[in-house]
């Protein structure tokens, strides 16, 4: 804290690695946590409850004294120049569909949002995929803005550049207000995190549902029958922004409690303990983590391992892209499979890649 207090007041000079320490924070929000029970365990008073505000803060001055490191700048350039992280052509954000999700129309009851990671990652590409037909099957109405999708901005906020997230934000609403959304069912929880917690702050008010939630809710309703045994022992990985900022956790849970032939098994840290998967903050990019062996994901991939599980579930095409690679350097492929919650329901639903 000292640290943080002598940057901000000028006592301390900035320098190249403590800037890098900074942006290797994924905003995970287990400091938080871990410092609430310090307390509670001691007995001692009240916590800052979001201490992960304090890290943006700091990032944030970082950004006006023109500090950021190379990789972050690049991320911040390509989404202002393509509305994604990757520097990939903004037409190109619809390809992964081929075609085979419709264009929102304002008569649909969802507008599907895919996110940066769901349109451009390979990974991420094959979630997007699943989700789009489980979301055909069970009958509900909607569609995907395609090519005119453009960055939510969580980790754009999430590295300091509130102007620029602010400006997404507005550009964002407005277009869903052009096309009258009401209800919006995003594959991220990055994605869910923004346009839940701080679109409303710029007159952004829409129903938002993780995707999981909204499956959840689909099959408790009798919209999304599972006809299929899969004869899995599986464990699940919360999200930080889904469950720590989130507070949700058991929407995951209770879709694979319904899937038959699934063995449940939970690893030693989860829901609230959950341990990060490194890639937040804008790190499945930047990567100021790296890929060692402690590096977050090899740590959680090897929990995941000593589970017995034959599969690790995920719900987020963050974690599902951090797992995958970590997965291989670790040695485990063949051994352990790495799938998001909407592969697992596709396959459950009886169809397989």
């Amino acid at each position: 804290m000292w640290l943080i207090q002598g940057l901000l007041s000028g006592e301390i000079e900035w320098s190249k690695s403590i800037t890098n320490i900074f942006y290797s924070c994924t905003e995970c929000g287990n400091c938080t946590e871990n410092c609430r029970l310090y307390q509670w365990r001691a007995g001692k008073g009240k916590v800052f409850p979001e201490a992960w505000k304090i890290i943006k803060a700091v990032k944030e001055e970082a950004i006006e004294k023109f500090l950021t490191p190379p990789k972050v700048r690049d991320f911040l350039v390509n989404i202002r120049t393509q509305g994604n992280p990757y520097g990939e052509a903004s037409s190109k954000r619809g390809e992964w569909t081929k075609e085979q999700i419709k264009i929102y129309e304002p008569e649909d009851e969802f507008l599907y949002h895919v996110g940066c990671v769901g349109s451009y990652d390979p990974e991420g590409q094959q979630a997007a995929i699943a989700l789009g037909y489980i979301l055909e099957k069970s009958g509900i109405s909607f569609g995907i803005l395609g090519n005119d999708e453009s960055c939510d901005g969580n980790e754009v906020d999430m590295l300091g550049e509130r102007g620029m997230f602010e400006h997404l934000a507005r550009q964002n609403i407005q277009k869903f207000k052009n096309l009258e959304v009401k209800k919006i069912v995003t594959l991220s929880p990055h994605s869910y995190n923004a346009l839940k917690n701080e679109y409303p702050k710029f007159g952004g008010d829409f129903e938002v549902f993780h995707y999981t939630q909204l499956l959840r809710d689909l099959i408790k309703d009798g919209k999304l029958r599972i006809p299929k045994t899969l004869n899995s022992k599986v464990t699940y990985h919360d999200p930080c922004f889904l469950g720590r900022h989130n507070n949700e956790y058991d929407s995951p849970r209770e879709i694979l409690s319904v899937i038959p032939g699934i063995e449940f098994v939970e690893m030693d840290r989860n829901r609230i303990h959950s341990f990060c998967c490194g890639g937040g903050g804008g790190n499945f990019y930047t990567d100021f983590l790296g890929g060692g062996e402690d590096s977050p994901a090899r740590i959680r991939i090897r929990e995941a391992r000593d589970t017995g599980a034959d599969i690790l579930a995920v719900a987020c095409p963050i974690c599902l892209t951090m797992f995958k690679d970590a997965l291989k350097i670790e040695g485990l492929e063949g051994k352990l499979a790495v799938k998001d919650m909407s592969e697992i329901v596709k396959e459950a639903w009886g169809q397989e890649e």
